[in-house]
């Protein structure tokens, strides 16, 4: 999708067409460009720029906060839509997916065909423009997809895939960052056919092994074209910047909660739980901390989550200083464990992982889902007492 979230907001408010938008932290605060609009990105706004370093080049633009529910249920219109082109579709972001068009020529049409199909079908039902790259493997479809944004269908067949790859600069290739990047530039390597002139052992010498292979690979147009491979997820996290350094321990303890409530509505939701807990922690000067604690049993339950998190927090010999950032993720995924009943056990002693806790989870998914993200949490429960 064309710069997703913020093409959303020119969507619902006709005002602010034609006008650089970004959405993320708001100017005065300590957070970061989320996305912007295409008109913002002329004044050389880009996603993860600090929030006041974009007000300074472009304090005319209008900054919103994001609204991650509204956006997260036109992803699923759109992937809805995929799925009726395609039986393989693998999410790999909020605005981006990769289609297996394999053998549906005779079904619907060549792929260029289905490209434009699958353009004008987004438009009519969301209102929103997309990119779509086609290519013999997942590295050309995906340079293929950027190669005309916003609103381009860019056709790589396999006989022009060298040539189309040849002319990109360097950096578009992945793993190419700002400390590597330079080492190659340095060597006077400007385009990825430039790179391609080099043997492995010469690429290995400056970037080591491991990346050494991964980008004489890319040169040549060598990577997967399986569609799935990589959709299971390994981790699920979430994370609040503070505007400003906190001490507060209830506040902690609150942003964490609802943390634990974010992470645990979307495990239910992709019908996963997660075994490992980790907490995250960032000081000032960026000096950043993490904890991790295993489950007994996997679990989706945000109480679960906060308490083994909060104990991390209180007895994982952090620093005495003020929080800037913090954060609750899960990891070692799997499907939740089934539910064994406890005829005797009642009140909080039953633990949080009891069918009753589970209907009552399910209900108030299907309220947040209807009423946006936070239209309703569970109260004091998910507090420890100080």
């Amino acid at each position: 999708m064309d710069a997703f979230f913020a093409a959303i907001e020119q969507r619902d408010d006709p005002a602010l067409r034609g006008r650089p938008v970004v959405v993320g932290a708001l100017p005065g605060g300590r957070g970061v460009v989320a996305t912007c609009s295409y008109e913002a990105r002329a004044f050389g706004l880009h996603s993860a720029m600090p929030i006041n370093e974009a007000h300074w080049l472009c304090p005319r633009a209008v900054y919103v906060r994001p609204r991650i529910a509204h956006y997260r249920g036109i992803a699923r219109q759109i992937r809805t839509i995929l799925g009726n082109y395609s039986p393989r579709v693998e999410p790999v972001s909020i605005d981006e997916a990769y289609l297996d068009v394999s053998g549906l020529e005779g079904l619907i049409g060549p792929p260029q065909v289905i490209g434009q199909r699958l353009k004008a079908e987004i438009l009519a039902e969301v209102g929103l423009t997309a990119s779509v790259g086609i290519g013999p493997n997942r590295l050309v479809a995906k340079l293929a997809s950027d190669f005309q944004k916003p609103d381009g269908l860019t056709l790589v067949p396999p006989e022009r895939m060298l040539g189309f790859l040849g002319d990109l600069p360097l950096g578009v290739l992945r793993g190419l960052g700002s400390k590597t990047l330079p080492k190659l530039q340095r060597l006077g390597l400007r385009r990825v056919a430039d790179l391609r002139a080099l043997s492995l052992e010469q690429i290995q010498v400056h970037l080591g092994t491991r990346a050494g292979i991964s980008l004489y690979q890319q040169a040549r147009g060598i990577a997967s074209d399986q569609v799935g491979e990589g959709a299971v997820r390994q981790s699920l996290s979430k994370e609040t910047t503070f505007p400003e350094d906190v001490s507060d321990p209830r506040l902690l303890q609150d942003t964490l909660g609802t943390l634990a409530e974010e992470v645990a509505r979307s495990a239910r939701s992709e019908g996963i739980a997660g075994a490992r807990v980790t907490l995250k922690v960032r000081f000032q000067g960026f000096e950043t901390h993490t904890r991790q604690q295993r489950l007994p049993q996997p679990s989706d339950d945000a109480r679960t989550l906060l308490g083994v998190a909060w104990s991390l927090f209180e007895g994982g010999r952090l620093p005495k200083k003020p929080v800037r950032l913090i954060g609750l993720g899960i990891s070692e995924l799997g499907p939740p464990p089934p539910v064994q009943g406890d005829l005797f056990t009642r009140g909080p002693e039953r633990g949080h992982d009891s069918t009753e806790d589970r209907r009552l989870n399910a209900t108030l998914d299907r309220i947040n889902q209807r009423f946006g993200a936070g239209a309703v949490r569970r109260g004091s429960g998910l507090r420890h007492n100080f």
